[in-house]
């Protein structure tokens, strides 16, 4: 009778001192590429001057590599590790450890026949959500250096982690020791697998317990494949696609299932217990635990939609390539191709709901703003993908990005107006003169020619002033900087009153800093922290002082053939930059 395993703890999967270099987080827009910090950046009374930095190789895949030694990456909360290649020929392991929840793991392959004695994903965080998305651990393992009872395994789940984890579009094949081991859920957490592949696991392909547990979509089945010497060969050890523990009833819908020439095709140890709907299973279930509705026994073990088929694939985000989801999941792909010639920022609103995505290549900007039913953010050299369901109502793009909807390109003024948002400007009675800014274009909005109103509207700002007429504009973006530099007046967006005072700061802040980008080749894109406040300032010799604070003193930005321009005091804790934009920084610059 098979037995649990031994529960592999932190100590005995392979820890060194160099582990956790290798896990450089996520930090937003600027992890798209490889940054190199700027440091000693503070101090300075006078002006200076950064090197304008980084390049990124011309040769770059998208993706980083990483050799296996035994490290260990650990992956806290809130943490995302992507877009990794992990080379396990060197015949050593890598041990992804997640330890905090509200994490992720996405589009990382293992490259190679794996040789080592060690499981490659282990989950113990306490609680929050884990996500591990496009990952391929495909190419299997032997059992040459086993330290458990069935050698190494592909994915563990630990008896004191409780998370709730989502696996989607995974690809897991030939671990003797089960692909994925998650029967601990019955302790608490939970797991559900989405669009996951596993064939000939030896032990168990999905193992799972907890009542919240759920398989969907999915495919795993033995069918005889020998992975290399110490394996152990197909009878031994090739196991059953699933296997259900007690703990609760486990959800299976619309999967297939298939034993090959081992006895079992499921197994419900003990009073497990799952509830089948749709798919198919082919071959024996070992206990009463299992209820079928509308389940057939001639599956289709064809690979679900989305799965990598290689290490390099999945690393690349690539695999993501179909709209199709899972029932419960969002049909729809909007991407977003940035060009690299210059920045462009974008607006869309959907009836439905909308997530972010890695489709085709695109990476994940925790910096992109979604708001309800609307999405704003920035592409460059990049792209940006977005996974909905219902229609797009409007979408706007400032720049020269691309813009594709499940595959086809589109033109944005197909949906809606090409500047979606009214703002108007109301006067009181009295002269006022006024300023604001948004971050895509704005337009005047009346019959008359706006000079005759003694209007200047430049790209993204517009100056004026009213007495007791009212002025109008089109804009696309959000509002970035509203200023009645004298007067009074009633500002409404889209119909809704502001608060100018909520969108600037006359607090007169010391120092500054100017990216320029006018003599780059190609766009810039920043990120730095300060000690204290940021404010932005629309480029005027650097005078502009009523402009929107930014929180925590973090700023991320890109520029293409222009220029950004900041007040801030205290000083710099973190600076990044990747181009050929110039920086210039001045402390004290109103006091010179």
């Amino acid at each position: 009778m098979a037995r649990e395993p031994s529960v592999p703890d932190d100590e005995s999967l392979g820890d060194d001192d160099d582990g956790t270099a290798a896990n450089d987080g996520n930090t937003g827009l600027l992890d798209r590429r490889s940054y190199v910090k700027l440091a000693g950046v503070t101090g300075a009374a006078a002006a200076v001057t950064l090197p304008g930095a980084v390049t990124a190789d011309e040769e770059d895949e998208g993706y980083e590599e990483i050799t296996a030694r035994g490290q260990v990456i650990r992956i806290g909360r809130g943490e995302t590790f992507e877009n990794k290649l992990i080379d396990l020929t060197t015949g050593d392991s890598v041990l992804l450890l997640v330890e905090g929840g509200d994490s992720v793991i996405r589009n990382v392959g293992f490259e190679g026949l794996h040789r080592g004695d060690e499981f490659m994903i282990s989950i113990n965080a306490p609680g929050g959500d884990v996500l591990v998305e496009n990952v391929y651990l495909g190419d299997g393992s032997t059992k040459e250096g086993e330290s458990f009872v069935h050698g190494p395994g592909a994915v563990f789940y630990h008896k004191q982690a409780g998370c709730d984890v989502t696996f989607r579009h995974c690809n897991v094949q030939g671990w003797p020791n089960n692909g994925f081991y998650c029967s601990n859920t019955a302790s608490g957490g939970s797991v559900r697998f989405e669009n996951c592949y596993g064939k000939n696991n030896g032990v168990s392909t999905f193992r799972v317990a907890g009542g919240n547990d759920a398989v969907v979509n999915c495919v795993a089945y033995n069918d005889g494949t020998d992975y290399g010497p110490g394996w152990g060969g197909y009878t031994e050890d090739a196991g059953r696609p699933l296997w259900v523990w007690p703990g609760g009833t486990v959800e299976v819908r619309d999967s297939e299932f298939a034993a090959g020439s081992y006895p079992y095709a499921a197994v419900m140890r003990n009073s497990g217990s799952a509830r089948m709907t749709g798919g198919a299973i082919k071959g024996q279930v070992q206990g009463s635990g299992l209820r079928r509705s509308d389940v057939s026994s001639a599956p289709d073990l064809s690979l679900p939609e989305g799965v990598p088929t290689s290490a390099r694939e999945a690393a690349a985000g690539g695999s993501d390539s179909s709209v199709e989801r899972s029932d419960d999941g969002l049909p729809h792909v909007l991407l977003f191709d940035g060009d690299e010639s210059d920045v462009s920022r974008y607006e869309f609103v959907v009836d439905g709901e909308v997530e972010p995505a890695t489709h085709d290549g695109a990476t994940i900007d925790e910096e992109t703003e979604i708001e309800d039913d609307t999405v704003y953010g920035v592409v460059a050299d990049w792209k940006d993908a977005f996974r909905f369901d219902g229609d797009i109502e409007t979408l706007t793009v400032d720049g020269p990005a691309t813009v594709l909807l499940d595959g086809e390109e589109v033109d944005p003024d197909e949906f809606g107006e090409e500047l979606p948002h009214t703002l108007t400007v109301e006067g009181q009675g009295e002269p006022t003169s006024y300023e604001i800014t948004v971050d895509g274009t704005i337009e005047f909005d009346g019959d008359e020619d706006p000079d005759d109103e003694a209007t200047t509207v430049s790209g993204s700002t517009v100056q004026s002033s009213v007495t007791d007429a009212s002025q109008s504009f089109r804009f696309s973006g959000t509002v970035t900087d509203v200023a009645i530099i004298e007067g009074e007046a009633v500002v409404t967006i889209d119909g809704e009153e502001i608060d100018p005072d909520e969108y600037g700061d006359d607090e007169l802040l010391p120092h500054a800093i100017l990216i320029d980008g006018t003599d780059a080749e190609e766009p810039t894109t920043y990120s730095f922290e300060v000690s204290g406040k940021i404010v932005e300032a629309s480029f005027c010799d650097l005078t502009i002082d009523d402009e929107r604070v930014y929180e925590d003193g973090v700023v991320r930005g890109a520029v293409g053939d222009d220029r950004d321009a900041y007040w801030f005091d205290g000083g710099f804790e973190d600076f990044r930059l990747l181009g050929d934009a110039s920086v210039d920084v001045q402390f004290n610059a109103r006091n010179q």
